[in-house]
């Protein structure tokens, strides 16, 4: 079974306070589990959103002196 994170575990490992996460959960911008009254980020769901978040360095290159991307 996957690991599930509480908001405070998934704060740390996202490096931000607990009003982050639980904003991901509300505005559904995360996949969440329901376990009663309690919330829980699946670790896949964590990974997920870090690697959506991920922006790949621009190459630039020298045309007529000037750089461009």
């Amino acid at each position: 079974m996957e690991r599930l994170l509480t908001v405070a575990q998934a704060a740390d490992h996202l490096g931000t306070t607990e009003r982050f996460p639980r904003r991901l959960i509300a505005e559904r911008r995360i996949r969440f589990v329901k376990l009663g009254s309690h919330v829980r980020i699946p670790e896949s769901a964590l990974a997920e959103f870090i690697a959506a978040g991920v922006v790949e360095p621009v190459t630039l290159s020298w045309s007529d002196g000037k750089a461009v991307a």
